[in-house]
């Protein structure tokens, strides 16, 4: 997988997206709204929808940003216990904010850390989550095999991420909307000139479909599949261990 980075400057992928992040985090929750007509909130609903169907109460976010995914875990699965990790800390107190106006504190954990090295012991959640994060791993095979240690036995994963459509003419009008606009009103609400850049650049060298679930395969993941959503703008995959008790 090639590695992207959001600035064309020294520093590692991960401290620089860590930095993109903290920049935008005040404007992501609007841009994300604005950006996708909306549609974000449907595509985290259906990752939610999975998860009501399995027996998961101990739920672990990767990259969980804001918290948007890990509050609607919370209120699709009111016993649920979620922890949300990030390593951006602006993205982190947007998040926190959030959860204590819903008065959701005391079954939502928010903390700053890295996704390719989670600070929790092996079999510690019934599932794993992430929306739009994955690709943003300075390591992906790292953070997949970081995120299948923490699963329980016979626990799942369900990843939420960007990909793209094939066919005509759907596949032409996102390019165009993609490459064009999405980055230069990116650039014109959050002030960040790269940020919006790096969103297509970032998804353009991610290994989606076929190629992401033979990747989770290499991780001891089985029974995977994947759902394209909104004509394949994002796909849900969705995975469980193999680990024995």
């Amino acid at each position: 997988m090639k590695i992207v980075k959001p600035y064309h400057k020294e520093g590692s992928k991960k401290e620089q997206v860590a930095e993109m992040f903290d920049s935008i985090s005040r404007r992501y929750d609007f841009l994300n709204r604005f950006l996708s007509l909306g549609i974000d909130i449907n595509w985290r609903k259906k990752t939610v929808d999975f998860l009501k169907k399995t027996d998961a109460t101990s739920i672990l976010d990767v990259a969980t940003g804001t918290a948007d995914l890990a509050i609607s875990i919370n209120k699709g699965i009111p016993n649920s216990q979620v922890t949300g990790i990030d390593i951006s800390s602006g993205m982190i107190e947007v998040g926190r904010q959030k959860i204590y106006r819903r008065k959701l504190d005391s079954s939502i954990n928010l903390i700053i850390g890295d996704g390719e090295n989670l600070p929790f012991d092996d079999n510690s959640f019934d599932a794993v989550t992430v929306a739009f994060g994955v690709r943003n791993f300075e390591d992906l095979e790292k953070g997949l095999s970081e995120m299948n240690r923490v699963i329980k036995p016979g626990g799942c994963i369900a990843i939420l991420e960007f990909s793209k459509p094939e066919k005509t003419p759907f596949k032409q009008l996102y390019f165009f909307y993609f490459k064009y606009i999405l980055p230069t009103l990116g650039r014109w609400v959050s002030k960040d000139a790269s940020a919006y850049s790096y969103l297509p650049a970032s998804v353009d060298a991610f290994p989606y479909g076929e190629k992401f679930m033979s990747k989770l395969s290499e991780f001891s993941f089985k029974n995977i599949k994947s759902q394209p959503l909104t004509f394949g703008v994002a796909t849900l995959y969705i995975a469980y261990t193999s680990k024995k008790n």
